[in-house]
C-alpha cells in the first residue's frame, strides 16, 4: 500500500460512516411514515387503532432526533448566532468555539451517563413496553449510543472549525 492509498483509507471509512448515518436516518423516517400511515388507514377503514404504532414511532422519533443532530454537527448545519463571534479577533473566536464545544460536550456526556443509568435500571427492573411487551431498554439504548455519536461529531466539527480559524 503506497502513501496515497494509506491517506484514502480513513476518508473512505469516514464516508462510509457518513452514508450509514444518513441511510439510517432515512430508514427511521420511512419506518415512522409507514407505521403512522398504516395506523391512520386501519383507524379510518377498520375503525381500529394499532396500539403498538405509537411506541415504535416515538422510539424512532427519539433516535432520528439524535441521529439528525449528529449529521447536522458533521455538516455544520446547526443553527448558530454568530453576530458576536464574527466580530471577534481570531483568538477570541477560537476561544468561543471551544467554550461552546465544551458546553456541547457536557450536555452529551450527561445524556450518555444518564442514558446508561436508565438502560441499567430498565434491565434490572425488567421493564417492558406496554403494547408489544418488549424490553424497554431496547428503545432506551439508542439514547446513550447516539449521544456518544453526537459528541464525536461535535468534536469533529469543532476541530474542523478550529483548523479554518488558524
Amino acid at each position: 500500500m503506497d502513501r496515497e492509498d494509506a491517506r484514502q483509507a480513513p476518508r473512505t471509512r469516514g464516508r462510509l460512516l457518513d452514508t450509514l448515518e444518513e441511510a439510517l436516518l432515512v430508514f427511521l423516517f420511512v419506518v415512522m411514515f409507514v407505521i403512522a400511515f398504516a395506523n391512520v388507514v386501519t383507524r379510518y377503514f377498520l375503525r381500529y387503532a394499532l396500539a403498538f404504532t405509537e411506541e415504535l414511532v416515538l422510539a424512532s422519533f427519539v433516535w432520528a432526533t439524535l441521529l439528525g443532530a449528529a449529521v447536522a454537527f458533521r455538516r455544520g448545519a446547526h443553527l448558530a448566532f454568530t453576530f458576536v463571534t464574527d466580530h471577534m479577533p481570531p483568538g477570541l473566536r477560537r476561544a468561543a468555539l471551544w467554550v461552546s464545544t465544551a458546553c456541547t460536550a457536557v450536555l452529551f456526556l450527561a445524556l450518555t451517563y444518564y442514558g446508561v443509568q436508565q438502560v441499567q435500571l430498565e434491565r434490572r427492573m425488567g421493564f417492558t413496553t406496554e403494547a408489544l411487551a418488549l424490553p424497554q431498554w431496547w428503545y432506551t439504548l439508542g439514547v446513550p449510543v447516539l449521544a456518544v455519536l453526537c459528541l464525536l461529531r461535535a468534536l469533529q466539527a469543532a476541530l474542523e472549525a478550529d483548523r479554518s480559524l488558524r
